[in-house]
């Protein structure tokens, strides 16, 4: 078993969000290679980094609140 979680409480009101830049961001590379317009590549890179700080917010979140329950529990 991993780490983390799958779905932690704090994933959970993001879940949808992050699925949904998933979908634009294949649309962004379906719609490029159909037209080889260069503006859905770039489309596509602002979706990716803003889910990668996105994910890395999210991971902070839950190491505070994970520090905190591990402190909670000594």
């Amino acid at each position: 078993m991993s780490k983390r979680e799958f779905d932690t409480p704090h994933r959970e009101n993001w879940n949808a969000h992050i699925h949904q830049c998933l979908k634009a961001i294949d649309e962004h590379m379906r719609l490029y290679f159909e037209s080889y317009n260069p503006w859905h590549i770039e489309k596509a890179e602002m979706l990716r980094v803003y889910l990668h700080e996105l994910k890395t917010f999210i991971h902070t979140q839950e190491g505070k609140i994970n520090g905190q329950q591990r402190h909670d529990m000594e």
